[in-house]
This record gives structure tokens, C-alpha cells and sequence, in this order.
């Protein structure tokens, strides 16, 4: 059973930056399209980040040019950095893969919180 451990959240000023990260158990992760995804207060989980297994980003709107997802496959660990943050980036942020039909058992998540 492959386990997700997100960490690298906390409380960051407006503007500020955090860096999360996602260690995946299992032998197969360099081959899995990964992402990260965050569900806000209140809110329906959303996706923030894809990365493919060859390195391929994209971005939804909302936070392409201050989120940047990557990859080290060799420590089975995918990465979110996160800069200029604001307030509505709030969330409890949450890797897995990213095909829908393939995802694994979620994780904790990391709870990222942006405020004065």
C-alpha cells in the first residue's frame, strides 16, 4: 500500500513563501503523473499543480507564475513552492496522482495558513 507524508506547511505572511513536500512510498513513483491539490475552508478540493513523469508542469490560472511543482525522483518526493502567497491560498494542501482513476489513499495533508 503506498502512503503519501505531505509536509513543509505553515503560517506565512501575505507575499511570503513556503516550500511543501510529498514523500511517496513505492518502486513505481518515477513513472506516475503527480500533483498537488488543496481544499480551503469550506471549500471543494481543488488542483493546483501537475507534473508528469517526464517533468511536464501545468497550472491553473489561479496560480501560475507563483507556484512551482518539481520532482526528485530519486528520493521518491514531490515538491511545491509556493511564493507571493495570499490569503485565499489557504488551505490544507494534499499530493497524490494525478489521474483521477489511479489515485491513491490520501494523505494528512499539510495545513498552509497565509495571514498577518
Amino acid at each position: 500500500q503506498v502512503q503519501l507524508v505531505e509536509s513543509g506547511g505553515g503560517l506565512v505572511q501575505p507575499g511570503g513563501s513556503l516550500r511543501l513536500s510529498c514523500a511517496a512510498s513505492g518502486s513505481s513513483f518515477r513513472l506516475w503523473s503527480m500533483a498537488w491539490y488543496r481544499q480551503g475552508p469550506g471549500k471543494q478540493r481543488e488542483l493546483v499543480a501537475t507534473i508528469s513523469a517526464s517533468g511536464t508542469t501545468n497550472y491553473p490560472d489561479s496560480v501560475k507564475g507563483r507556484f512551482t511543482i518539481s520532482r526528485d525522483n530519486a528520493k521518491n518526493t514531490v515538491y511545491l513552492q509556493m511564493s507571493n502567497l495570499k490569503p485565499e491560498d489557504t488551505a490544507v494542501y494534499y499530493c497524490n496522482r494525478a489521474l483521477a482513476t489511479m489515485r491513491l489513499d490520501w494523505g494528512q495533508g499539510t495545513q498552509v495558513t497565509v495571514s498577518l
